[in-house]
């Protein structure tokens, strides 16, 4: 019983590396852009508006980051952290 386990296991893994290599050498390309954006974005001829979109995406995107990382600091303090010896 244990090697049927253990044989499972070792399946599921190599299924699971298969698709991860499959996903990452298969891309689909694909338009992440709102059809708001894209349209003010085409008119504009300095590029001033399309810097700014962009400036903006990139300041959205790193808070997620900050948070993760915050959280990930916590756990890390958390788990290292010495218990408080009590004075008996």
């Amino acid at each position: 019983m244990h090697l049927k386990v253990e044989g499972r296991k070792s399946k599921v893994k190599g299924n699971a590396l298969f698709f991860l290599l499959i996903s990452c050498f298969w891309s689909i390309s694909s338009s992440a852009q709102c059809a708001m954006c894209r349209a003010v974005l085409e008119t504009e001829d300095g590029g001033n508006k399309a810097e700014a979109v962009n400036d903006g995406i990139v300041y959205l995107m790193v808070f997620p980051y900050l948070l993760v990382g915050l959280l990930a600091f916590v756990i890390y303090r958390m788990r290292t952290r010495k218990p408080k010896q009590e004075n008996s």
